[in-house]
């Protein structure tokens, strides 16, 4: 995508677009035919801005990964070492919200989800970001001095795994607790809920 510093219009419309589709049916699955009619734009202002659908899917990941990293990778300059993983955890939680709505976390969590499956949007993400969350990983690493490496290594999946279930089908998951349980929770609620169970996760006894 060519690169400005705001935004146009048509961009922002391709880009919510692009994401909703993503997030509903898949990369492979969605054509640019469907997320130009969605977005009421023409096929020409696609091959503009951002030239291929491979471009186009990488800027879907842009517009949530370059605030989150951002923002966290200032928060990780100021952060002062602990051995409470819920602090750490927490510490994501808190540049996450602040960088997208419910909604849009929701996409953004079924699309990292899909990004698993694919490895060159794997290999991508891992080179353009992957720098900012291994300095995050090793707070973890940190707070788990006793944990050895390839439990670690699992406990990180099995926490993401949950991450990208729960958040991802948030809005059916909130409909229920509503219902049987009279419980309304926020998304920022749920993902509070989600630190201690994953702090519990990653301090279990081996």
């Amino acid at each position: 995508m060519k690169s400005c510093q705001c935004v146009s219009p048509t961009v922002e419309k391709i880009l919510d677009a692009a994401e909703q589709l993503f997030a509903e049916h898949g990369f492979s699955e969605t054509s640019l035919r469907s997320i130009t009619n969605k977005a009421g734009v023409n096929l020409a202002a696609v091959n503009y801005h951002f030239g291929s659908k491979k471009v186009l899917i990488q800027a879907v990941f842009s517009r949530f990964l370059d605030p989150l990293t951002s923002n966290l990778s200032q928060a990780l300059a100021a952060f002062q070492t602990t051995d409470d993983p819920e602090i750490i955890l927490h510490l994501l939680v808190d540049q996450i919200v602040a960088v997208r709505d419910a909604q849009g976390l929701a996409n953004c969590m079924k699309l990292m989800g899909l990004a698993a499956g694919h490895g060159h949007l794997k290999h991508y993400l891992q080179e353009i970001y992957g720098g900012v969350f291994q300095a995050y990983r090793q707070l973890l690493i940190k707070a788990c001095p006793d944990l050895p490496m390839a439990d670690l290594f699992w406990r990180v999946y099995f926490m993401l795994g949950s991450a990208v279930f729960t958040l991802s089908g948030a809005s059916a998951l909130q409909a229920i607790a509503a219902s049987d349980y009279g419980v309304n929770d926020g998304l920022e609620d749920i993902m509070r809920k989600m630190v201690p169970f994953m702090a519990a996760g990653l301090r279990a006894h081996t």
